[in-house]
């Protein structure tokens, strides 16, 4: 069994444009006679590897503690990619996901390499049944212009995945753990996201 860490570490992590960075405060220190060390921290929850709600793009939808954990965790499928995710990829990512040994992997598509999904693909995806859908970029859709595809994906339930690292990790199925932290009522929140393979 192999641990694949495919998350950013935090306080260093990408940041999609106009979103605050993350900041760290040190509260205590040993080294200062404290009894302790103490840190708090504040951070958008769309920084670094994180996960979408439905609430981030519908004003109705669920929230990040409302969402159900077989979204996050389970089997999932990484294809790779570059450039724009067109229909007939969507297309034969689910269908090598469905004819994998490990067939639930379909419903957690996880996209390595410089991608970004259409409005065609996300479609695809999302009358698929996917639960997941999750990208090395800060959103899944066109950075200038990502409503359209979050409204497809969210607007069905699908979660999104956005800013894993996948680098190290070859196409094929592995076992995903991407619980995101649990806030009320949030549109979205980091996770430690890590991939179990052979």
């Amino acid at each position: 069994m192999k641990i694949y860490d495919i998350s950013q570490e935090v306080l260093s992590s990408k940041v999609y444009p106009g979103d605050p960075s993350p900041e760290a405060k040190s509260l205590l220190r040993i080294s200062e006679g404290d009894v302790c060390n103490l840190t708090s921290f504040s951070m958008c929850a769309h920084n670094g590897t994180h996960v979408d709600a439905p609430l981030h793009f519908i004003a109705d939808g669920t929230g990040i503690d409302g969402l159900p954990l077989t979204s996050t965790v389970g089997y999932a499928y990484v294809a790779v990619h570059d450039g724009l995710l067109l229909a007939d990829d969507a297309i034969r990512i689910v269908k090598n996901a469905e004819g994998s040994l490990f067939h639930e992997s379909a419903h957690r598509i996880l996209i390595k390499g410089k991608a970004v999904v259409s409005a065609e693909a996300a479609k695809i995806f999302a009358d698929a049944g996917v639960l997941l859908v999750g990208n090395e970029s800060q959103t899944v859709g066109p950075e200038d212009a990502p409503a359209e595809v979050h409204n497809i994906l969210l607007g069905k339930g699908v979660v999104l995945l956005e800013g894993v690292r996948l680098g190290e990790v070859d196409e094929g199925v592995y076992f995903l753990f991407a619980a995101p932290l649990s806030f009320k009522d949030f549109d979205g929140a980091p996770c430690r996201a890590v991939l179990i393979g052979k």
